[in-house]
């Protein structure tokens, strides 16, 4: 599943935010955690030292008062450290973690002799490691609830970075009416969608992609601004290659007619040939232009491979040899059918070299010929008009693989165009459904 993959990709944007996330957290607990330790610890330095300050004073004034016995110290009594501070400065504290446990000294010299108390700080000390524990735990506590939220939280912009992907590879895929379906207005598709937005030229557009919103929602408007500059394009393109067709058509009739009735010759010969491939060249815009409209219905009907491929062979008056499956049938149109076949055997013989065969079988039409093979273009980005990839495919317009494809699709067909892995050439390969794909027609 696509989210199951995006999920479990380490170097998704989402796990990239979990893990920025995640660290500013822990410096966070981190940075606060040392703050209050450190604050803590002082409070309680400070606390300590005047608590054994005031007990070392109660000593003394008690031990005035009742005549008892002072809190005198031997100097090996008192750790070094307490005892130059006090030969410097008269009296001094300090505070020992060491067992059995950890005490506060205060310490004073007074006419010549050494006085000093120490208190037990064991409950500062739990207290303080139990301080320090509760902020690690629910430092991790907090830690744990944010990381699994951050997650859940980016799911909503991740889902629509992946539809905006999805789109984009769609229209890539030649699927120009995908739209990501966000980042604009329902009024603003259904404009574009009736082609409203073909007299104001780019700026409603531009304005699309600079309208409000989240920077996703930006690069959707992006997207679908781009389909829709793209839609109109081609649009553009194909109504113009029709009506170059269609204006062309009526003189080249007039044209066809006047060639035949030109005296015979080499010259009338020549003069034919070349207005018969123009006459071919219109019809095939033609066709393209119907096929791209979305005009062209198929009319189904029970098929005889093997006997359909050998009469569009014969009628091309190009060689092949071709290996049927005699009792193979399939339920299709088999006009298109036959254009189909024409076609890619007039491109084996033009693009391609010899021998061409054409292998029928239950479901599948394979034609291949032994020349330089498909070029690399052509089979990432399939066939286009006007393109025939490399000069050593040879001369011609392109249209030939083209209609086959649309007339493929047509019939609900797939042209798979390949190349041999053995000894070169290349290999076209129509596979039929298995199903009518659509209504009976007469």
């Amino acid at each position: 599943m696509p989210f199951v993959r995006a999920l479990l990709n380490p170097r998704s944007l989402r796990w990239k935010i979990v893990l920025l996330m995640g660290l500013a957290c822990t410096a966070m607990a981190l940075t606060v955690g040392v703050l209050v330790h450190e604050s803590t610890l002082n409070r309680s330095m400070h606390e300590g030292a005047g608590k054994a300050v005031d007990a070392l004073d109660r000593a003394l004034s008690e031990a005035r008062e009742s005549g008892g016995q002072a809190p005198l110290v031997s100097p090996g009594e008192l750790p070094d450290a307490l005892l130059s501070r006090v030969e410097r400065e008269g009296s001094g504290t300090l505070y020992v973690n060491r067992p059995p446990a950890p005490v506060f000294w205060a310490a004073r010299q007074e006419g010549g002799r050494l006085y000093a108390v120490e208190i037990d700080m064991t409950g500062d000390l739990l207290t303080r490691q139990a301080l320090d524990r509760h902020m690690w735990k629910y430092s991790l506590l907090t830690l744990g609830i944010v990381v699994p939220v951050t997650a859940l939280a980016t799911e909503l912009p991740a889902r629509r970075l992946r539809r905006v992907a999805r789109t984009a590879r769609r229209i890539t895929a030649g699927d120009l009416d995908a739209r990501t379906g966000t980042g604009r207005r329902a009024g603003d598709a259904t404009r574009t969608k009736r082609g409203d937005g073909d007299a104001g030229g780019d700026e409603p557009t531009d304005r699309r992609s600079r309208g409000g919103g989240d920077e996703i929602g930006e690069i959707a408007a992006v997207v679908d601004s781009m389909a829709d500059s793209l839609q109109r394009r081609i649009a553009g393109e194909q109504r113009f290659t029709a009506d170059v067709a269609h204006e062309l058509r009526t003189p080249l009739m007039g044209l066809v007619t006047s060639a035949g009735l030109l005296p015979e010759g080499e010259a009338t010969d020549m003069v034919r040939d070349r207005v018969g491939v123009l006459r071919d060249l219109v019809e095939d815009l033609l066709e393209i232009s119907r096929l791209d409209a979305g005009a062209e219905q198929p009319l189904w009907r029970p098929v005889a491979l093997a006997e359909l491929v050998r009469e569009s062979v014969g009628r091309s008056g190009l060689d092949a040899r071709v290996t049927a499956d005699e009792a193979a049938e399939a339920r299709t149109d088999p006009r298109r059918l036959d254009r189909i076949v024409t076609n890619l055997v007039v491109n084996a013989h033009r693009h391609g070299a010899g021998p061409v065969e054409i292998t029928v079988a239950p479901g599948t039409i394979t034609v291949r010929d032994h020349g330089p093979g498909f070029p690399a273009d052509l089979l990432a980005h399939g066939p286009q008009r006007f393109r025939t990839g490399v000069d050593e495919r040879g001369r011609g317009h392109g249209l030939g693989l083209t209609i086959a494809s649309g007339q493929a699709k047509v019939i609900g067909a797939v042209l798979e165009l390949a190349n041999h892995a053995e000894d070169g050439g290349a290999v076209a390969t129509l596979h039929l459904p298995a199903e009518r794909p659509g209504p009976l027609g007469p």
